[in-house]
C-alpha cells in the first residue's frame, strides 16, 4: 500500500487522482502511525519550503520520514517534496530533511554564477517560475521509475527553486532552463522528481506505474 504523506500541502489531491486511476491501493494522512503501515512513499506538495518544513515538524512527520528513509522504504518526493528532502533551501534560508545531500537555489542566483563564470546568461530573460512543459534527459546510469520512458519526453514543471545534489551522480534526468535542471533524482531508496507525474499524460502516470513495482 502507497502511504501519500499529508502536511498541508498544495496539489495533494492531484496524485490521489492519479493513483485512482491507476487502481493503485493508498492511504493519505498526517498521522505517522497511520503512514508506517505503508510499504511505500509519496511525499508531494506545491508551496513554501519553511511552510513545508514547519508542517513537517509539528505533526512528526519529518522523523517519520527520517526513519522511512532508514528503514530502505521507498519514498517518491513530487516538487516542493521533492527539494525538501536535500539539506538547505534558498527559499525563506530554510533547513530541510537532509535525507539526500545538497541544496535548493533559486533560479536567479544560478544565473548570476553562471554570468559570473562566463561573462554571460543563456535566455537570461527566460521567466521564473519555469512553468510549462519540459523534456527531459537521462544521464547517470539506469534509474527504475523511467523504465519504458522515451529519452526527451515532456513533462509538466512548475517551480522557481532549483535542486542542486552535492553528488551529481544522483540526477538521473535533467531538462534545461538557462540553467541544467536536475529533474529525476535517485539516492538508493529515495526518488525524486522536480515535475508533476500526476499532472505529465502518460509519461507522468508510467513514472508513477514504475513506482508501484519498486
Amino acid at each position: 500500500m502507497i502511504g501519500i504523506v499529508d502536511y498541508n500541502a498544495g496539489n495533494i489531491k492531484s496524485v490521489e487522482r492519479a493513483l485512482d486511476f491507476l487502481g493503485a491501493s493508498y492511504i493519505r494522512s498526517k498521522n505517522p502511525l497511520e503512514l508506517k503501515k505503508a510499504t511505500k512513499i509519496i511525499f508531494p506538495g506545491d508551496g513554501d519550503a519553511a511552510y513545508a518544513m514547519k508542517q513537517l515538524h509539528e505533526l512528526g512527520l519529518d522523523d517519520f520520514l527520517h526513519d522511512a528513509a532508514d528503514g530502505n522504504i521507498p519514498i517518491l518526493g513530487i516538487c516542493i517534496g521533492a527539494q525538501i528532502i536535500f539539506d538547505f533551501s534558498e527559499e525563506g534560508n530554510t533547513e530541510c530533511l537532509g535525507l539526500i545531500p545538497g541544496s535548493i537555489r533559486h533560479f536567479s542566483n544560478l544565473q548570476k554564477e553562471q554570468i559570473a563564470d562566463t561573462g554571460r546568461a543563456e535566455n537570461s530573460a527566460l521567466k521564473i517560475p519555469h512553468m510549462g512543459w519540459n523534456n527531459v534527459r537521462y544521464e547517470n546510469g539506469a534509474c527504475a521509475i523511467l523504465d519504458g520512458i522515451p529519452e526527451n519526453s515532456d513533462f509538466y514543471f512548475v517551480h522557481s527553486y532549483v535542486i542542486q545534489p552535492e553528488k551529481k551522480e544522483v540526477v538521473k534526468g535533467f531538462a534545461e532552463y538557462g540553467v541544467k535542471v536536475p529533474a529525476v533524482v535517485q539516492s538508493e531508496n529515495i526518488f525524486a522528481c522536480q515535475f508533476h507525474p500526476e499532472k505529465s499524460g502518460e509519461a507522468g502516470l508510467q513514472i508513477l506505474r514504475n513506482f508501484l513495482k519498486i
